[in-house]
Parts: C-alpha cells; sequence; structure tokens
C-alpha cells in the first residue's frame, strides 16, 4: 500500500489515516514518528507548543496545539442573534448580587458552570430563556436575593404580584 500524501501547514504536515486518526508527519522528510522533547503553553496560555525531533532524520520543528473552539450565538427573544460573551453574562449576575454576601469567587464559578453546561450540551446556539434558566438554577441555591434580582429583569416583572408571585414560588421550592 503507497504511504499517503502529507499535507503541508505551517511547520506542521498532517496527513489522514483511514480510521479518521490524524498523524504527525515529518515536515522535512515526511517520516510519521517523531518524538516531543518539550512542551510549553504560550505566553497567552491559549495553546500548547510543542519542541520535536524527527526519529528518522533528527531535525527539529515546532508543533501548536490549540483547543478548537465554536463561537456560541445566543438567541434573543426579538429572534435577533448576537455572540455569546462571558462578560455580560458575568455583569448580569453581578448585578443581582450587588450588597449581598456572594463573593466574587462565587460568581465567576457560577459562570464557568453555566460555560461548562452550554460547552456539554455541544451547541451553536441557545436561546436566551435557557441561558437565563441556567443562571436562575444556580442563583437560587447560591442566594435568594440575587436569585429574585435576576428574576425580575430576566422575566421582566411589571408589577409587585410577579414579585410576590415569584417569592412564594421560592418560598414553596425552598
Amino acid at each position: 500500500m503507497p504511504k499517503p500524501r502529507a499535507v503541508q501547514y505551517n511547520s506542521l504536515s498532517v496527513c489522514p489515516e483511514p480510521k479518521g486518526k490524524k498523524l504527525l508527519y515529518c515536515p522535512f522528510c515526511n517520516h510519521k514518528d517523531s518524538r516531543v522533547l518539550e512542551s510549553r503553553l504560550t505566553a497567552e496560555n491559549s495553546s500548547v507548543r510543542r519542541r520535536r525531533e524527527c526519529e528518522a532524520c533528527l531535525k527539529r520543528f515546532t508543533t501548536y496545539e490549540r483547543a478548537e473552539t465554536i463561537q456560541l450565538l445566543v438567541i434573543k427573544s426579538s429572534g435577533s442573534r448576537e455572540p455569546y460573551t462571558k462578560e455580560k453574562l458575568r455583569d448580569g449576575v453581578s448585578r443581582a448580587c450587588a450588597k449581598t454576601m456572594v463573593t466574587a469567587e462565587d460568581i465567576d464559578n457560577l459562570v464557568d458552570s453555566v460555560e461548562g453546561e452550554l460547552a456539554g450540551a455541544a451547541k451553536r446556539e441557545v436561546m436566551s430563556s435557557a441561558l437565563g434558566d441556567l443562571v436562575l438554577l444556580r442563583l437560587r441555591t447560591l442566594n435568594e436575593v440575587a436569585y429574585v434580582r435576576f428574576a425580575s429583569v430576566y422575566k421582566a416583572f411589571q408589577s409587585i404580584e410577579d414579585f410576590i408571585d415569584e417569592l412564594n414560588h421560592l418560598k414553596v421550592n425552598r
């Protein structure tokens, strides 16, 4: 069986294998085996830099490993779409948690937890209502006052009855 032809991408030679695996080929001699001499994070911690040495020709080359990120879009109630931003979510939760005992670390953990669940769902788009529900679910156990504040904005309370209904719902589910 002839050796598959490698495709050059910067200093990487990548050749797809029959079972969907990708092997790293030496950019100089096209040999498929190399050993890692050194690995380190890049300055911005966005990728791993690996210094490699080909086992056949002994030449050295550098590769970079990056996580593939997919831009998540939030579908607003109006039907418009906008890119998800962690800062916007953190700001909303922070406003709800103002003057409570909730720490900045608690807020970061909440936002990270929501992002983790979104990443686990592996969807490219999420409804703003689903995003709000994820936050409310976590705020309910974190701080009841912050929960009601966030709910009042998220659910667009129009009257005192809306607050009373939400408080009664919170009290029943306690």
